[in-house]
């Protein structure tokens, strides 16, 4: 039986659902005018996280600091984050896909694979079904995605990225000659930066022509495993199954990849603190404590470089979280890679929260405890837009020493 695999893509995620929010509450549709998610306007610190069709149009690009996006639009409209808005938008789009697929995996806060195999006799039309959902997904919740078709996660992930937004597209076998073989080479899953200009140099310049390659001349080029994943993506070949989700969760990560890369360890570590606060927040929120905790870095060479520690005893709570992340890629970087995606991991994680015995009251972790119980009982009564970690956290945050959790309503909070 031939496999069947949807992607659904939700268009400028984290701009869409501050927009359909605001909608509902009868406000402003923010995609409609030149706007943006991330940072603080008026210390014009951080970064943007997503824009606008309109400010896209001004040059404004996801990644870059929120000074440079003001100076190319002044009247740029900046909006918080607001990451439980995000996991509860997420949730829901999924809930509508869990209703149609058997097996879903989450690729991301805002994507998802959907194994569609086997189920011809109650969805015989695939196309009619994929917009069936993506019109339940914008009708109900208000905001678009797009949704790829193919018999391979691969070729349905590369369909979805074609037209947007509120598009459903279909990338079988016979049409990948047509359809994906014209597109750059750099357009093809899994091909960063750094390797599409290594092919580029080399005379190949279409994933059509990446594909007619010889394997051993692609791999002498950017290495044997690399090498023979992109020749097999660029004629279409994937094997890797769709992964439903366990019923609790053994780990927490979040990630996130920038478009520009970060070349100061002060921006990384404003981005290690969101991270370390939402997988923290996420975890307390399960009942969990972790045991190990993990960061990893993708250098634009788009190799990933992963460090984790495990602790003595187990903790939930953020700012031991961030502070034990921040030593971690204190270790791993050395400031010469530039980089595109962080990512904070939690694993061996405990139901069952245990302390060592100590002769000792630990008055300022108890009150990080209390803090973080607070924070997380405002986010759940009004948003996470609320109440976030301050920025300048940083500077009562220094490894190795007792801190303080730091907390301000005023400032950005990223995932």
């Amino acid at each position: 039986m031939d496999r069947l695999v949807f992607h659904v893509d939700v268009n400028s995620a984290f701009l869409s659902w501050e927009a359909s929010k605001r909608v509902r509450e009868g406000k402003e549709d923010i995609r409609l005018i030149p706007s943006a998610v991330g940072g603080d306007r008026e210390k014009r610190s951080g970064v943007i996280l997503a824009k606008s069709i309109p400010a896209k149009k001004y040059g404004v690009k996801t990644g870059e600091p929120v000074a440079m996006a003001l100076r190319k639009c002044p009247t740029l409209y900046l909006a918080r984050p607001d990451f439980k808005l995000y996991e509860n938008c997420s949730r829901a789009f999924t809930e509508i896909c869990k209703s149609y697929a058997p097996v879903i995996e989450k690729f991301s806060i805002d994507e998802c694979f959907l194994d569609m195999s086997g189920t011809g006799r109650i969805y015989p039309d695939p196309v009619k079904t994929a917009n069936e959902i993506k019109d339940k997904i914008r009708d109900r919740l208000g905001f678009t995605v797009n949704i790829g078709i193919g018999t391979n996660k691969l070729l349905a992930k590369m369909a979805s990225d074609f037209e947007k937004p509120d598009k459903v597209h279909t990338l079988f076998p016979h049409e990948i000659e047509k359809k994906m073989w014209p597109l750059p080479v750099r357009d093809l899953f899994s091909v960063g930066a750094s390797t599409a200009e290594k092919l580029e140099n080399s005379g190949i310049r279409t994933i059509g022509e990446l594909a007619k390659c010889e394997l051993g001349a692609i791999q002498v080029l950017v290495g044997m495993k690399l090498g023979a994943q992109i020749h097999a993506y660029a004629n279409g070949i994937d094997d890797s199954p769709v992964v439903g989700e366990s019923e609790e969760a053994k780990g927490y990560s979040n990630s996130t990849t920038l478009e520009k890369d970060v070349t100061r360890a002060e921006d990384a570590y404003k981005i290690l603190l969101a991270l370390s606060d939402s997988v923290a927040s996420r975890m307390r929120n399960d009942n969990g404590e972790t045991f190990c905790i993990g960061v990893t870095v993708r250098g634009n060479d788009f190799k990933d470089r992963s460090h984790q520690r495990k602790l003595n005893e187990s903790t939930n709570i953020t700012s031991e979280i961030y502070r034990t992340a921040k030593t971690l890629f204190d270790e791993l970087w050395d400031g010469r890679m530039p980089i595109r995606l962080i990512g904070v991991a939690l694993s061996s994680i405990t139901r069952e929260p245990s302390e060592q015995m100590t002769l000792f009251f630990d008055e300022e972790r108890e009150r990080s405890r209390k803090v973080d119980s607070v924070v997380d009982s405002i986010r759940k009564r009004f948003g996470s837009g609320t109440i976030m970690p301050a920025a300048s956290a940083e500077a009562s945050l220094k490894v190795g020493r007792k801190h303080k959790a730091q907390l301000d309503i005023t400032e950005e909070n990223k995932k």
